[in-house]
C-alpha cells in the first residue's frame, strides 16, 4: 500500500535539509553532550555508556528532524543545544 501522497514532503531540498540537520546537527549535539559528560564524570565510565547512549540519542534527534514541520526550527535548537555543551565543556 503506497503512501499517502499528502503527508509526503513536496520539495526535495527540504528532505536534502531534514537528512543533513538530522545527521550532521543531531551527531554534533550528541558528540558534545558527551564530551561535556567527559568533564564532569570519569571518563572512562563515560566511554563505556556512550557506545550505547550515543547512538540512542543520535537516532532520536535524527527522528525528530524529520518529525519536526519547520526544519529551520531544528536547526535552531540544535545549534543553540551544540554551543551549550561545547561552552560548557570548555570552560568546566
Amino acid at each position: 500500500m503506497p503512501a499517502n501522497k499528502k503527508y509526503l514532503t513536496k520539495s526535495p531540498w527540504l528532505s536534502l535539509a531534514k537528512i543533513l540537520v538530522g545527521t550532521v546537527g543531531g551527531y554534533a549535539v550528541m558528540f558534545y553532550f558527551h564530551l561535556l559528560i567527559c568533564k564532569m564524570l570519569p571518563q572512562r565510565d563515560v566511554v563505556v555508556t556512550s557506545f550505547i547512549t550515543g547512538y540512542i540519542i543520535w537516532a532520536i534527534l535524527l527522528l525528530l528532524a524529520f518529525l519536526a514541520k519547520n526544519v529551520w526550527k531544528i536547526l535552531t535548537v540544535y545549534i543553540i543545544l551544540t554551543l551549550i555543551f561545547s561552552v560548557g565543556f570548555t570552560f568546566l
